[in-house]
C-alpha cells in the first residue's frame, strides 16, 4: 500500500485550532500525525486521499488561522523507517513504559508494553491514549471482562491484560489494526486478547465489566446505546477522542439517557478522557 505525506504549515489562530484540524483530518482517513516546525505532517493511504474534500476543509478554517500544505508520496517500503525515525519510548504515570521492538527494555517500571505500530493508531504518544492509560492505571482490572473498542494497535487491551483482566475483546473496523493487534499481543505475551474486525454489532450479545473507547465524538455518540446494553450494572465506561466543552456536554447528556452517568474527566492539551458508570 502506498501512503501520502501531507505537510501542513500553520500560521496564526489559537493552539486548539490545529488540534481541531487534526481531528477533522482523522475523520477523513488520516491515521498518523507528526509534529513539525510551524505545523505537522499527516499520513494517509494514497487511495483514500480526497483532494477536493481536503481543499474544502481548509477553506472553512477559523478566521485568522492560515494553513498551507504540500503532498509527498511515500514508497511503501520506507513506511517503517518513518516510524523508527519518530517513535520514541513513552512513560505513562511513572508506571508504564511503552517502547518499540527497536528500543531496549528499561528496568524500574511495573509494566512494559512493546508496540510495533506499523500503520495502526495507538503508541501512547497521543494525548487521548495517554489519558486513557492514566485512568486505567487507577482502576482494578483483576478478573474483569474488557472491551477495547476502536483498538488500533491494541495498546489499551494489552495494558488491561497486564493489569489482570481475564477476558479481552479488541475491535476495529480496519484490518490493518487487527493484524497489528495480533502482532503486538504476541510481542507482549498476552494470548487472551481476541481481536475482531468490525464495529459495534459484534458486541450485541456480549457483556463487559469495563469498556474502553478511544475513537471520536460522533462515533461515540452513535455507539453509546450499545455500550450501555453491553456494560454490566456498576461497570465502567472510559471514553476519549474528543474535546472539553461541547463534546463533553453532549456525551454527558447522551450517557444519562442510557443510565451511563458521568463521574470525572481528565484533560490534556484540550483533549479529554472521561469515566462513566452504569447504574441500575
Amino acid at each position: 500500500m502506498r501512503y501520502s505525506e501531507v505537510i501542513f504549515t500553520c500560521k496564526g489562530g489559537e493552539d486548539w485550532h490545529q488540534d481541531l484540524l487534526i481531528d477533522s483530518l482523522a475523520d477523513m482517513g488520516f491515521d498518523t500525525f507528526e509534529p513539525r516546525d510551524n505545523g505537522f505532517a499527516a499520513y494517509i493511504a494514497s487511495e483514500q486521499l480526497d483532494m477536493q474534500s481536503l481543499e474544502a476543509l481548509l477553506i472553512h478554517q477559523p478566521v485568522g488561522f492560515q494553513v498551507a500544505y504540500e503532498v509527498n508520496e511515500i514508497p511503501s517500503q520506507n513506511w517503517n523507517a518513518v516510524w523508527e525515525r519518530n517513535f520514541e519510548p513513552v512513560v505513562v504515570a511513572d508506571q508504564c513504559y511503552v517502547r518499540a521492538t527497536f528500543h531496549p527494555p528499561q528496568a524500574g517500571y511495573p509494566y512494559e508494553i512493546v508496540i510495533d505500530p506499523k500503520m495502526a493508531f495507538g503508541t501512547g504518544h497521543h494525548q487521548t491514549t495517554s489519558l486513557m492509560m492514566h485512568y486505567m492505571l487507577e482502576t482494578a482490572f483483576e478478573g474483569k471482562r474488557i472491551l477495547d473498542m476502536g483498538c488500533g494497535t491494541g495498546i489499551l487491551a494489552i495494558l488491561a491484560a497486564k493489569l489482570g483482566a481475564s477476558a479481552l475483546l479488541a475491535i476495529d473496523n480496519d484490518p490493518v489494526c487487527i493484524a497489528s493487534v495480533e502482532e503486538n499481543k504476541a510481542l507482549n505475551h498476552e494470548p487472551n486478547i481476541v481481536a475482531k474486525c468490525g464495529s459495534v454489532d459484534l458486541i450485541v450479545d456480549e457483556q463487559f465489566d469495563v469498556i474502553l473507547a478511544n475513537i471520536n465524538r460522533n462515533i461515540l455518540l452513535s455507539q453509546l446505546e450499545q455500550y450501555a446494553r453491553s456494560l454490566e450494572t456498576g461497570g465502567i465506561l472510559y471514553m476519549s477522542g474528543f474535546y472539553d466543552g461541547e463534546d463533553l456536554a453532549l456525551l454527558k447528556a447522551a450517557g444519562a439517557q442510557h443510565m451511563l452517568f458521568y463521574e470525572s474527566h481528565k484533560q490534556l492539551a484540550n483533549w479529554v478522557a472521561t469515566r462513566f458508570i452504569k447504574k441500575a
